[in-house]
Protein backbone atom coordinates (compact mmCIF):
# COMPACT_ATOMS: atom_id res chain seq x y z
CA UNK A 1 0.00 0.00 0.00
CA UNK A 2 1.12 4.03 -0.82
CA UNK A 3 1.86 6.21 1.98
CA UNK A 4 1.66 10.04 1.16
CA UNK A 5 3.53 12.06 4.18
CA UNK A 6 2.60 15.70 4.77
CA UNK A 7 4.57 17.22 7.62
CA UNK A 8 7.04 15.03 7.05
CA UNK A 9 10.00 16.06 9.32
CA UNK A 10 13.55 13.52 9.33
CA UNK A 11 11.05 10.85 8.51
CA UNK A 12 9.82 9.27 11.97
CA UNK A 13 5.75 8.62 10.84
CA UNK A 14 6.68 6.75 7.68
CA UNK A 15 9.81 4.98 9.28
CA UNK A 16 6.74 2.66 10.90
CA UNK A 17 5.27 2.00 7.61
CA UNK A 18 8.20 0.87 5.86
CA UNK A 19 9.20 -1.67 8.71
CA UNK A 20 5.64 -2.78 8.18
CA UNK A 21 6.24 -3.23 4.34
CA UNK A 22 4.67 -0.06 2.98
CA UNK A 23 5.46 1.86 -0.07
CA UNK A 24 6.66 5.32 0.72
CA UNK A 25 5.67 7.49 -2.68
CA UNK A 26 5.43 11.32 -1.61
CA UNK A 27 6.68 13.56 1.16
CA UNK A 28 6.62 16.93 2.05
CA UNK A 29 8.17 18.85 4.88
CA UNK A 30 9.32 23.15 5.00
CA UNK A 31 12.75 22.50 6.93
CA UNK A 32 15.80 21.64 4.71
CA UNK A 33 17.12 19.35 7.82
CA UNK A 34 14.07 17.19 8.02
CA UNK A 35 14.02 17.05 3.97
CA UNK A 36 17.57 16.18 3.54
CA UNK A 37 17.16 13.58 6.38
CA UNK A 38 14.30 12.17 4.96
CA UNK A 39 15.83 11.77 1.67
CA UNK A 40 19.25 10.19 3.03
CA UNK A 41 17.20 7.50 4.94
CA UNK A 42 14.49 6.73 1.78
CA UNK A 43 16.50 7.16 -1.16
CA UNK A 44 13.80 6.69 -3.08
CA UNK A 45 10.96 8.25 -2.02
CA UNK A 46 9.69 12.21 -3.80
CA UNK A 47 10.41 14.17 -0.86
CA UNK A 48 10.35 17.26 -1.79
CA UNK A 49 10.80 20.78 0.33
CA UNK A 50 7.56 22.96 0.06
CA UNK A 51 4.85 25.23 2.50
CA UNK A 52 2.02 22.51 2.72
CA UNK A 53 -0.56 25.58 3.00
CA UNK A 54 0.41 26.43 -0.22
CA UNK A 55 0.19 22.91 -1.35
CA UNK A 56 -3.65 22.84 0.12
CA UNK A 57 -4.58 25.76 -1.94
CA UNK A 58 -3.31 24.71 -5.29
CA UNK A 59 -5.56 24.81 -8.89
CA UNK A 60 -6.35 20.91 -9.08
CA UNK A 61 -5.06 20.42 -11.69
CA UNK A 62 -1.31 21.43 -10.29
CA UNK A 63 -2.72 19.58 -6.98
CA UNK A 64 -3.03 16.21 -8.70
CA UNK A 65 0.59 16.76 -10.40
CA UNK A 66 2.22 17.61 -7.35
CA UNK A 67 0.46 14.67 -4.53
CA UNK A 68 0.46 11.32 -6.23
CA UNK A 69 -2.93 9.22 -5.04
CA UNK A 70 -2.17 7.10 -2.41
CA UNK A 71 -4.21 4.54 -0.45
CA UNK A 72 -2.45 5.93 3.05
CA UNK A 73 -2.01 9.82 3.90
CA UNK A 74 -0.36 10.37 7.37
CA UNK A 75 0.69 14.20 8.77
CA UNK A 76 2.04 15.44 12.05
CA UNK A 77 1.84 19.19 12.15
CA UNK A 78 3.55 21.18 14.07
CA UNK A 79 2.80 21.60 17.46
CA UNK A 80 4.28 24.24 19.26
CA UNK A 81 1.85 26.67 20.29
CA UNK A 82 -0.49 23.74 21.42
CA UNK A 83 2.07 22.32 23.88
CA UNK A 84 1.38 22.81 27.30
CA UNK A 85 5.02 22.83 27.58
CA UNK A 86 4.92 26.31 25.83
CA UNK A 87 3.81 29.01 28.12
CA UNK A 88 1.58 27.07 30.08
CA UNK A 89 -0.10 26.21 26.77
CA UNK A 90 -1.18 30.08 25.86
CA UNK A 91 0.51 30.64 23.15
CA UNK A 92 -1.38 31.50 19.06
CA UNK A 93 -3.17 28.80 18.12
CA UNK A 94 -4.14 30.52 15.04
CA UNK A 95 -0.97 29.36 13.02
CA UNK A 96 -1.27 25.75 14.35
CA UNK A 97 -5.08 25.87 13.47
CA UNK A 98 -4.13 27.14 9.86
CA UNK A 99 -1.47 23.91 9.12
CA UNK A 100 -3.96 21.22 10.75
CA UNK A 101 -6.76 22.91 8.31
CA UNK A 102 -4.43 22.90 5.56
CA UNK A 103 -3.30 19.36 6.38
CA UNK A 104 -7.23 18.44 6.81
CA UNK A 105 -8.28 19.72 3.23
CA UNK A 106 -5.36 17.76 1.38
CA UNK A 107 -7.21 14.60 2.61
CA UNK A 108 -10.43 15.97 1.81
CA UNK A 109 -9.72 16.46 -1.71
CA UNK A 110 -8.25 13.06 -1.76
CA UNK A 111 -10.48 11.33 0.04
CA UNK A 112 -13.69 12.64 -1.74
CA UNK A 113 -12.12 13.07 -5.21
CA UNK A 114 -14.21 10.93 -8.04
CA UNK A 115 -12.42 7.64 -8.25
CA UNK A 116 -10.38 7.88 -5.11
CA UNK A 117 -7.90 5.15 -3.56
CA UNK A 118 -7.73 6.82 0.26
CA UNK A 119 -8.67 4.83 2.65
CA UNK A 120 -6.79 5.76 5.73
CA UNK A 121 -5.35 8.89 7.12
CA UNK A 122 -3.65 9.60 10.40
CA UNK A 123 -3.12 12.75 12.07
CA UNK A 124 -0.88 12.96 14.99
CA UNK A 125 -0.36 15.76 17.67
CA UNK A 126 -0.26 16.67 21.28
CA UNK A 127 -3.17 16.00 23.47
CA UNK A 128 -4.17 19.35 23.57
CA UNK A 129 -4.98 19.76 19.77
CA UNK A 130 -8.22 17.99 20.12
CA UNK A 131 -9.67 20.41 21.12
CA UNK A 132 -8.54 22.75 18.49
CA UNK A 133 -10.28 20.28 15.66
CA UNK A 134 -13.62 20.55 14.84
CA UNK A 135 -16.09 17.39 15.30
CA UNK A 136 -16.42 17.82 11.66
CA UNK A 137 -15.62 19.63 8.15
CA UNK A 138 -17.79 20.44 5.04
CA UNK A 139 -16.37 21.20 1.86
CA UNK A 140 -17.68 24.48 2.15
CA UNK A 141 -14.89 24.99 5.56
CA UNK A 142 -12.49 23.97 2.93
CA UNK A 143 -13.89 26.27 0.00
CA UNK A 144 -13.93 23.32 -2.10
CA UNK A 145 -16.77 22.06 -4.23
CA UNK A 146 -19.29 19.44 -3.14
CA UNK A 147 -21.32 18.34 -0.14
CA UNK A 148 -18.88 16.17 1.55
CA UNK A 149 -18.27 15.93 5.53
CA UNK A 150 -15.10 15.39 7.13
CA UNK A 151 -15.20 13.70 10.56
CA UNK A 152 -11.54 13.60 12.04
CA UNK A 153 -12.54 12.44 15.69
CA UNK A 154 -14.34 9.11 14.12
CA UNK A 155 -13.31 5.61 14.86
CA UNK A 156 -10.16 4.74 16.75
CA UNK A 157 -9.20 8.67 17.25
CA UNK A 158 -7.96 9.04 20.84
CA UNK A 159 -4.77 9.34 22.65
CA UNK A 160 -1.92 7.28 22.62
CA UNK A 161 1.59 6.54 24.71
CA UNK A 162 4.06 5.49 22.65
CA UNK A 163 5.34 3.37 25.74
CA UNK A 164 2.55 0.85 25.06
CA UNK A 165 3.75 0.03 21.68
CA UNK A 166 7.65 -0.61 22.10
CA UNK A 167 8.68 2.88 21.95
CA UNK A 168 11.14 3.36 25.25
CA UNK A 169 9.38 7.44 26.03
CA UNK A 170 6.11 7.98 28.05
CA UNK A 171 5.08 10.49 25.06
CA UNK A 172 1.52 10.72 24.86
CA UNK A 173 -0.11 11.95 21.84
CA UNK A 174 -3.29 12.54 19.83
CA UNK A 175 -4.13 10.30 16.83
CA UNK A 176 -7.14 11.16 14.54
CA UNK A 177 -8.85 10.32 11.05
CA UNK A 178 -9.85 7.25 10.30
CA UNK A 179 -7.50 4.06 11.25
CA UNK A 180 -8.21 0.72 12.46
CA UNK A 181 -6.83 0.61 16.26
CA UNK A 182 -3.63 -0.03 17.09
CA UNK A 183 -2.88 -3.22 19.61
CA UNK A 184 -0.61 -1.93 22.27
CA UNK A 185 2.57 -4.65 22.64
CA UNK A 186 4.03 -3.24 26.09
CA UNK A 187 2.29 -3.41 29.39
CA UNK A 188 3.50 -1.43 32.59
CA UNK A 189 5.52 -4.45 33.27
CA UNK A 190 7.52 -4.71 30.50
CA UNK A 191 7.86 -1.41 29.29
CA UNK A 192 11.52 -0.56 27.74
CA UNK A 193 13.68 1.73 30.17
CA UNK A 194 15.82 4.55 29.88
CA UNK A 195 18.38 2.08 31.63
CA UNK A 196 17.75 -0.63 28.99
CA UNK A 197 18.49 2.33 26.63
CA UNK A 198 21.52 3.27 28.09
CA UNK A 199 23.08 0.06 28.54
CA UNK A 200 22.72 -0.95 25.21
CA UNK A 201 24.05 1.46 23.58
CA UNK A 202 27.58 1.76 26.43
CA UNK A 203 29.54 3.88 26.99
CA UNK A 204 29.09 7.20 24.80
CA UNK A 205 33.06 7.37 24.55
CA UNK A 206 34.13 3.42 23.93
CA UNK A 207 33.98 4.04 19.97
CA UNK A 208 35.70 0.49 18.35
CA UNK A 209 34.48 -2.76 16.54
CA UNK A 210 32.47 -4.24 19.77
CA UNK A 211 28.98 -4.92 18.36
CA UNK A 212 25.59 -2.60 19.24
CA UNK A 213 22.21 -4.55 19.34
CA UNK A 214 19.33 -2.34 19.15
CA UNK A 215 17.48 -2.25 22.15
CA UNK A 216 13.91 -1.67 19.99
CA UNK A 217 14.99 -3.95 16.60
CA UNK A 218 16.76 -7.45 18.36
CA UNK A 219 17.67 -8.39 14.81
CA UNK A 220 19.86 -4.81 14.22
CA UNK A 221 23.23 -5.17 15.06
CA UNK A 222 26.02 -2.67 14.24
CA UNK A 223 29.81 -2.32 15.20
CA UNK A 224 30.01 0.32 17.72
CA UNK A 225 32.10 2.80 15.11
CA UNK A 226 29.12 2.74 13.24
CA UNK A 227 26.73 4.11 15.18
CA UNK A 228 26.58 7.40 14.59
CA UNK A 229 26.02 10.54 16.98
CA UNK A 230 26.46 8.83 19.59
CA UNK A 231 30.23 8.63 20.38
CA UNK A 232 30.57 12.40 22.40
CA UNK A 233 29.93 14.03 25.92
CA UNK A 234 28.58 16.77 26.89
CA UNK A 235 29.00 17.63 30.43
CA UNK A 236 27.42 20.01 32.21
CA UNK A 237 28.59 23.24 34.46
CA UNK A 238 27.54 23.36 37.71
CA UNK A 239 25.86 26.17 37.43
CA UNK A 240 23.57 24.60 34.80
CA UNK A 241 22.98 21.48 36.62
CA UNK A 242 22.20 23.39 40.20
CA UNK A 243 19.65 25.61 38.06
CA UNK A 244 17.95 22.70 36.45
CA UNK A 245 17.61 20.23 40.20
CA UNK A 246 16.21 23.84 41.22
CA UNK A 247 13.71 24.29 38.96
CA UNK A 248 12.61 20.44 38.68
CA UNK A 249 12.66 19.68 42.46
CA UNK A 250 11.76 23.09 43.86
CA UNK A 251 9.47 24.94 40.95
CA UNK A 252 6.75 26.10 43.44
CA UNK A 253 3.30 24.28 43.15
CA UNK A 254 4.62 22.09 40.17
CA UNK A 255 5.18 18.72 40.65
CA UNK A 256 8.88 17.28 41.47
CA UNK A 257 10.79 15.78 38.96
CA UNK A 258 13.61 12.98 39.51
CA UNK A 259 17.26 14.56 38.82
CA UNK A 260 19.62 12.95 37.64
CA UNK A 261 16.87 10.83 35.11
CA UNK A 262 14.96 7.88 36.72
CA UNK A 263 16.75 5.07 34.61
CA UNK A 264 14.01 2.63 35.67
CA UNK A 265 11.20 3.89 33.82
CA UNK A 266 11.18 5.05 30.26
CA UNK A 267 12.33 8.36 28.96
CA UNK A 268 9.93 10.97 29.49
CA UNK A 269 8.97 13.30 26.84
CA UNK A 270 12.19 13.54 24.12
CA UNK A 271 12.06 17.89 23.44
CA UNK A 272 12.27 19.03 20.51
CA UNK A 273 15.50 21.48 22.33
CA UNK A 274 17.63 19.92 24.16
CA UNK A 275 18.26 22.27 27.14
CA UNK A 276 20.70 22.27 30.15
CA UNK A 277 19.16 24.64 32.71
CA UNK A 278 15.83 24.33 32.17
CA UNK A 279 12.54 22.12 33.91
CA UNK A 280 12.39 19.85 31.34
CA UNK A 281 16.05 19.37 30.38
CA UNK A 282 16.90 15.49 30.40
CA UNK A 283 20.14 14.97 32.16
CA UNK A 284 21.56 12.13 33.05
CA UNK A 285 23.97 11.33 36.24
CA UNK A 286 27.55 11.35 35.01
CA UNK A 287 29.97 9.78 37.56
CA UNK A 288 30.03 11.09 41.54
CA UNK A 289 28.86 14.87 41.40
CA UNK A 290 28.63 14.93 37.38
CA UNK A 291 26.11 15.16 34.60
CA UNK A 292 25.32 15.34 31.31
CA UNK A 293 22.61 15.51 28.56
CA UNK A 294 22.00 12.54 26.21
CA UNK A 295 23.57 12.33 23.04
CA UNK A 296 21.66 12.68 19.64
CA UNK A 297 21.40 8.56 19.49
CA UNK A 298 20.57 7.75 22.92
CA UNK A 299 17.82 10.05 22.11
CA UNK A 300 16.89 8.87 19.24
CA UNK A 301 16.37 5.40 20.46
CA UNK A 302 14.30 6.56 23.23
CA UNK A 303 12.26 7.76 20.30
CA UNK A 304 12.88 3.91 18.97
CA UNK A 305 14.53 5.12 15.53
CA UNK A 306 16.73 2.39 14.88
CA UNK A 307 20.14 2.96 15.13
CA UNK A 308 21.14 2.93 11.35
CA UNK A 309 19.15 5.74 11.00
CA UNK A 310 21.31 8.97 10.24
CA UNK A 311 20.45 13.01 11.61
CA UNK A 312 21.00 14.92 8.72
CA UNK A 313 21.83 18.61 10.54
CA UNK A 314 25.21 20.52 11.06
CA UNK A 315 24.69 20.60 14.35
CA UNK A 316 23.51 18.87 17.96
CA UNK A 317 21.22 21.19 17.96
CA UNK A 318 19.52 20.38 14.77
CA UNK A 319 19.72 17.04 15.08
CA UNK A 320 18.38 16.95 18.52
CA UNK A 321 15.49 18.82 16.91
CA UNK A 322 15.42 16.31 14.57
CA UNK A 323 14.19 13.53 16.95
CA UNK A 324 12.14 15.76 18.97
CA UNK A 325 9.66 16.76 16.42
CA UNK A 326 9.16 13.24 15.39
CA UNK A 327 6.40 10.47 15.45
CA UNK A 328 8.09 7.78 17.35
CA UNK A 329 8.52 4.79 15.08
CA UNK A 330 7.12 2.24 17.13
CA UNK A 331 3.66 3.99 17.58
CA UNK A 332 3.90 4.88 13.36
CA UNK A 333 4.56 1.17 13.15
CA UNK A 334 1.58 0.21 15.33
CA UNK A 335 -1.07 1.59 13.17
CA UNK A 336 0.79 0.33 9.80
CA UNK A 337 0.51 -3.12 11.47
CA UNK A 338 -3.10 -2.27 11.99
CA UNK A 339 -3.79 -1.06 8.64
CA UNK A 340 -2.14 -3.95 7.07
CA UNK A 341 -3.74 -6.72 9.33
CA UNK A 342 -7.48 -4.67 8.18
CA UNK A 343 -5.97 -5.34 4.73
CA UNK A 344 -4.83 -9.00 4.90
CA UNK A 345 -1.33 -7.88 4.00
CA UNK A 346 1.65 -9.21 5.12
CA UNK A 347 4.19 -7.45 7.14
CA UNK A 348 8.09 -8.26 7.00
CA UNK A 349 9.12 -10.76 10.08
CA UNK A 350 12.40 -8.79 10.92
CA UNK A 351 13.25 -5.12 11.12
CA UNK A 352 14.16 -4.06 7.19
CA UNK A 353 18.25 -2.21 7.16
CA UNK A 354 18.20 1.08 5.82
CA UNK A 355 19.62 2.00 2.53
CA UNK A 356 20.74 4.80 3.11
CA UNK A 357 21.04 7.96 -0.17
CA UNK A 358 24.74 7.24 -1.31
CA UNK A 359 26.78 9.53 -3.50
CA UNK A 360 24.72 12.53 -3.51
CA UNK A 361 26.86 15.88 -3.00
CA UNK A 362 23.67 18.00 -1.65
CA UNK A 363 23.65 15.13 1.62
CA UNK A 364 26.71 15.71 3.24
CA UNK A 365 26.31 13.94 6.15
CA UNK A 366 28.09 15.83 9.53
CA UNK A 367 28.80 12.83 11.97
CA UNK A 368 28.81 13.66 15.82
CA UNK A 369 30.87 11.14 16.68
CA UNK A 370 34.25 12.42 18.37
CA UNK A 371 33.11 15.64 19.08
CA UNK A 372 34.22 17.34 21.71
CA UNK A 373 32.22 19.59 23.94
CA UNK A 374 33.68 22.41 26.35
CA UNK A 375 31.65 22.15 29.79
CA UNK A 376 30.45 25.96 29.62
CA UNK A 377 31.37 29.01 31.47
CA UNK A 378 28.94 31.03 33.44
CA UNK A 379 27.85 34.53 31.68
CA UNK A 380 27.38 37.33 33.97
CA UNK A 381 23.37 38.97 33.17
CA UNK A 382 22.51 41.70 32.05
CA UNK A 383 21.82 44.50 34.45
CA UNK A 384 18.28 44.78 34.30
CA UNK A 385 18.10 41.05 35.48
CA UNK A 386 15.04 40.56 37.14
CA UNK A 387 14.72 37.77 40.49
CA UNK A 388 11.90 35.65 41.72
CA UNK A 389 12.43 32.52 44.13
CA UNK A 390 11.49 31.46 47.88
CA UNK A 391 13.48 30.14 50.13
CA UNK A 392 14.75 26.37 48.64
CA UNK A 393 12.33 23.59 49.70
CA UNK A 394 10.32 25.36 52.18
CA UNK A 395 6.51 25.15 51.48
CA UNK A 396 4.46 24.75 53.94
CA UNK A 397 0.53 24.38 53.99
CA UNK A 398 0.78 26.19 50.47
CA UNK A 399 2.99 28.79 52.05
CA UNK A 400 6.45 29.59 50.80
CA UNK A 401 8.67 33.28 51.22
CA UNK A 402 10.17 35.08 48.41
CA UNK A 403 12.83 37.07 47.41
CA UNK A 404 11.90 39.49 44.24
CA UNK A 405 13.32 42.29 42.61
CA UNK A 406 10.35 42.42 40.36
CA UNK A 407 9.20 46.21 41.92
CA UNK A 408 12.52 47.72 41.03
CA UNK A 409 12.36 50.52 38.14
CA UNK A 410 14.55 48.97 35.78
CA UNK A 411 14.48 51.67 33.24
CA UNK A 412 15.17 54.31 35.76
CA UNK A 413 18.11 51.76 37.68
CA UNK A 414 16.40 52.10 41.06
CA UNK A 415 16.21 48.44 42.09
CA UNK A 416 14.27 48.02 44.62
CA UNK A 417 14.45 43.79 46.76
CA UNK A 418 11.79 42.92 48.36
CA UNK A 419 10.80 40.10 51.25
CA UNK A 420 6.76 38.18 50.61
CA UNK A 421 4.95 35.84 51.46
CA UNK A 422 3.02 34.28 48.88
CA UNK A 423 0.35 31.62 49.30
CA UNK A 424 -0.73 29.00 46.85
CA UNK A 425 -1.13 30.13 42.73
CA UNK A 426 -3.69 30.82 40.61
CA UNK A 427 -5.80 34.03 39.95
CA UNK A 428 -8.68 32.86 42.45
CA UNK A 429 -6.50 31.42 45.16
CA UNK A 430 -2.99 33.00 44.88
CA UNK A 431 -2.23 35.95 47.47
CA UNK A 432 0.86 37.77 48.20
CA UNK A 433 1.19 39.04 52.04
CA UNK A 434 4.02 41.46 53.76
CA UNK A 435 2.48 40.99 57.15
CA UNK A 436 4.30 43.39 60.06
CA UNK A 437 6.14 41.15 62.39
CA UNK A 438 7.89 41.45 65.33
CA UNK A 439 10.21 40.32 67.50
CA UNK A 440 7.43 39.60 69.95
CA UNK A 441 6.45 37.11 67.19
CA UNK A 442 9.41 35.27 67.75
CA UNK A 443 10.27 33.12 71.17
CA UNK A 444 13.50 35.01 72.61
CA UNK A 445 15.93 32.06 72.33
CA UNK A 446 15.44 32.15 68.55
CA UNK A 447 15.11 35.67 68.18
CA UNK A 448 18.46 36.02 69.61
CA UNK A 449 20.13 33.41 67.25
CA UNK A 450 18.08 35.31 64.47
CA UNK A 451 19.88 39.04 65.25
CA UNK A 452 23.22 37.16 65.58
CA UNK A 453 22.73 35.08 62.23
CA UNK A 454 22.04 38.87 60.62
CA UNK A 455 24.64 40.08 61.84
CA UNK A 456 27.06 37.37 60.40
CA UNK A 457 25.37 37.27 57.59
CA UNK A 458 25.30 40.88 56.87
CA UNK A 459 29.14 40.77 56.35
CA UNK A 460 28.76 39.19 53.14
CA UNK A 461 26.24 41.59 52.11
CA UNK A 462 26.30 44.64 50.31
CA UNK A 463 24.94 48.08 52.27
CA UNK A 464 22.05 48.95 49.24
CA UNK A 465 20.04 47.54 46.98
CA UNK A 466 21.70 48.69 43.71
CA UNK A 467 25.13 47.24 45.10
CA UNK A 468 22.68 43.17 45.18
CA UNK A 469 21.57 44.27 42.73
CA UNK A 470 25.16 43.69 40.90
CA UNK A 471 25.69 41.12 42.36
CA UNK A 472 22.67 39.40 41.21
CA UNK A 473 24.04 40.38 37.91
CA UNK A 474 28.18 38.47 38.56
CA UNK A 475 28.84 35.55 38.00
CA UNK A 476 28.76 32.36 40.49
CA UNK A 477 32.32 32.29 40.53
CA UNK A 478 33.22 35.97 40.62
CA UNK A 479 30.96 36.05 43.63
CA UNK A 480 33.09 33.50 45.36
CA UNK A 481 36.14 35.22 45.24
CA UNK A 482 34.67 38.52 46.17
CA UNK A 483 33.71 36.81 49.18
CA UNK A 484 30.07 37.93 48.75
CA UNK A 485 26.64 36.71 48.56
CA UNK A 486 24.18 36.74 45.66
CA UNK A 487 20.59 35.82 45.60
CA UNK A 488 20.41 32.11 45.51
CA UNK A 489 23.30 31.94 48.23
CA UNK A 490 21.24 34.20 50.60
CA UNK A 491 17.82 32.10 50.45
CA UNK A 492 19.81 28.81 50.44
CA UNK A 493 21.44 30.24 54.14
CA UNK A 494 18.52 31.09 55.44
CA UNK A 495 17.30 27.97 54.76
CA UNK A 496 20.18 26.65 56.26
CA UNK A 497 20.10 28.71 59.32
CA UNK A 498 15.85 27.23 59.83
CA UNK A 499 17.06 23.73 59.60
CA UNK A 500 19.84 24.26 62.28
CA UNK A 501 17.37 26.25 64.72
CA UNK A 502 13.80 24.82 64.28
CA UNK A 503 13.03 21.35 64.70
CA UNK A 504 11.73 19.81 61.52
CA UNK A 505 8.90 18.67 63.81
CA UNK A 506 7.83 22.63 64.96
CA UNK A 507 8.78 24.09 60.88
CA UNK A 508 5.25 23.45 60.10
CA UNK A 509 3.62 24.33 63.32
CA UNK A 510 0.87 27.22 62.73
CA UNK A 511 1.22 30.07 65.03
CA UNK A 512 -1.24 33.41 64.65
CA UNK A 513 0.12 36.71 63.35
CA UNK A 514 -2.44 38.71 62.40
CA UNK A 515 -6.10 39.07 62.05
CA UNK A 516 -6.91 35.67 62.60
CA UNK A 517 -3.95 34.12 59.74
CA UNK A 518 -2.07 31.52 60.98
CA UNK A 519 1.42 30.92 59.01
CA UNK A 520 3.72 28.07 59.82
CA UNK A 521 6.20 28.84 61.88
CA UNK A 522 9.34 28.47 59.43
CA UNK A 523 7.53 30.75 57.34
CA UNK A 524 6.78 33.14 59.44
CA UNK A 525 10.73 32.69 60.68
CA UNK A 526 12.25 32.94 57.24
CA UNK A 527 10.17 35.64 56.48
CA UNK A 528 11.25 37.86 59.20
CA UNK A 529 14.59 36.77 58.62
CA UNK A 530 14.76 37.89 54.75
CA UNK A 531 12.77 40.67 55.75
CA UNK A 532 15.38 41.86 58.35
CA UNK A 533 18.40 41.50 56.00
CA UNK A 534 16.65 42.96 53.02
CA UNK A 535 15.96 46.26 55.05
CA UNK A 536 19.56 46.60 55.87
CA UNK A 537 20.04 47.05 52.14
CA UNK A 538 17.57 50.14 51.75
Amino acid sequence: MRVADFFCGGGGFSEGFRQAGFEIVFAVDKWEPAVKTYRGNKPGVNVIQDDVIRIANLPDEEFEALVPDSEVIIGSPPCQSFSHSNKSGTADKSIGIQLIEAYLKIVARKKFKQGSCLKYWVLENVPAVKDYIKEEYTAADFELDGDFVLRPHDGASGKYNAKYYGAPTNRERYLCGEFPEPIKTKSNQDVTTLRQVLDSLGDPLRMDDAPITDINYPNLTLESNQVTDQHYIYELAEFEYKTAKRLKQDKGYMGKMSFPENLDKPARTVMATMTASAREAMILGYGVGRYRLPTVRETACMMSFPIDFWFYGESKGVKHTLVGNAVPPKLSYAVAVAIAAAENEPVPKEYIPIQHEQNNEQLQFFNLNGAKFEIRKEQPKKKTAKFKYHIPYLIYSAYRVELTNYHSSFESGAFKWNSEIHYSQGKDKAKVLTPRITKRDIPSVLFVKIESFIHEISRSLPTTNRRFQKLYCMTTEDRKAAERLGPYELLESIRQFIDDTIPKEDQSKEVEVIHGTNLPFAILVGYYTMSRIVNKMQ
